[in-house]
């Protein structure tokens, strides 16, 4: 390993530098560890990365090297991704993960049935973006692998996942990971499964077997790792085929919680552009809210892309909300609190649904096996609606 003499890199440096460090990692045969460290923070961290990056060589057994670190004050997951990809980058032999402490915050389990109203979308290779965003209180958190990241940056996401999923705390938030298409998902898995990943988004979605084929491989991952937790599964349907293969995707494995459309990549595949109306998506947001209420999953609305427009994601959400979908995507924080006051029950369906639910238990009380409100009969879905709408206005 150290007879090599080459140099790797690891984030972005001057002018472009990331809101956490740069890593320049060179072998050499023989000299040691020389680590030029320059870091905005070194004062009073300068000793910890120091150290810190030592035990790194120690534990990735490099004994010769020259190490360059621009530190902007990264905290000490990020720095080990960094310094770890430019160690794999540098060898791509190793196979080693060198993984901090993980912060027992996060040790909190989901359930199939978890409301879903919001899920923050997050760049996987921007960790500034991780810190916070639990404090915005979304349902769920998108550590994303696939279209925000760059090609170049997909090995350094990956790292940072796996870190972020270790040692951020999420404040209770669901811990979401969208991979890349297949085949490239596959690989991904590795760097979430092991980590306490609850819900896996798979974008693309076509076919059935893709969802067979990651879930195979979640089984093979979670075996080899001990793993019991749950790992709950949300496909993507961004395509014309996608939209026609909905329920049979929606039914090909039990641990699928949601179903959701991305309609950029949908509107594109049929040749059209999308608009804040709506009318080219209707047809595709109706089939996946169909075919999810058919399969027993929560049907999921796609992201609404302009944050400065307010009035326009309530719309979006309000029409979302009339057709069946039960949660949104949110590309910012901001758009959290709208979305969450939108799927709220309004005054009139909770009063609602508390006489729904009041007939249901009077009559199981007397025994009668048909339930009335009034001169109309209410049947179980109408009963189970009502006891969803319940549990929303405790939330909201």
């Amino acid at each position: 390993m150290q007879t090599k003499n080459l140099i790797s890199f690891a984030g972005k440096r001057g002018n472009q530098i990331r809101s956490d460090c740069f890593v320049e990692l060179g072998s050499k045969p023989s000299g040691g560890i020389n680590l030029n460290l320059k870091s905005k923070v070194a004062s009073m961290y300068g000793a910890s990365i120091e150290k810190q990056i030592k035990e790194m060589c120690s534990f990735f057994g490099l004994k010769n090297a020259n190490i360059l670190i621009e530190d902007n004050g990264a905290l000490p997951f990020v720095l080990a991704a960094r310094f770890e990809l430019a160690v794999r980058r540098l060898f791509p032999e190793i196979d080693k993960e060198f993984l901090l402490p993980a912060n027992k915050n996060n040790l909190y389990h989901t359930s199939k049935e978890r409301l879903r109203r919001s899920r923050l979308y997050l760049p996987g290779n921007e960790p500034k973006f991780f810190l916070n965003a639990g404090l915005h209180q979304p349902d769920g958190i998108i550590l994303d692998l696939e279209d925000s990241v760059a090609h170049s940056e997909k090995d350094a996401a990956q790292l940072l996942v796996r870190n972020a999923l270790r040692s951020v705390d999420f404040y209770g938030s669901e811990r979401m990971v969208r991979i890349n298409q297949l085949p490239r998902g596959l690989d991904d898995l590795k760097f979430i499964v092991p980590y306490n990943v609850q819900v896996i988004l798979i974008p693309k979605c076509e076919s059935p077997k893709q969802v067979i084929g990651i879930e195979a491989e979640i089984d093979r991952i979670k075996k080899k790792n001990n793993i019991s937790n749950e790992i709950y599964l949300m496909p993507i349907i961004e395509s014309a085929l996608g939209i026609i293969k909905a329920y049979e995707i929606a039914t090909a494995s039990k641990n699928i919680c949601a179903l959701t459309i991305g309609l950029e990549d949908y509107t594109a595949d049929i040749g059209t552009q999308r608009t804040l109306e709506g009318r080219e998506s209707f047809f595709a947001r109706s089939m996946i809210v169909n075919a999810a209420k058919a399969a027993g999953v929560q049907a999921i609305d796609t992201v609404f892309s302009d944050v400065g427009d307010m009035e326009g994601l309530r719309a979006s959400v309000l029409d979302a909300k009339s057709l069946g979908f039960e949660g949104k995507g949110c590309i910012h924080p901001r758009q959290i609190p709208v979305v969450h006051e939108v799927f709220a029950p309004t005054a009139d369906e909770i009063d609602k649904a508390k006489k729904i639910v009041a007939a249901f238990e009077e009559a199981k009380v007397k025994g009668i096996g048909v339930v009335s409100l009034g001169s109309k009969m209410v049947d179980a879905p109408v009963v189970k609606k009502a006891i969803r709408i319940l549990e929303l206005s405790g939330r909201s």
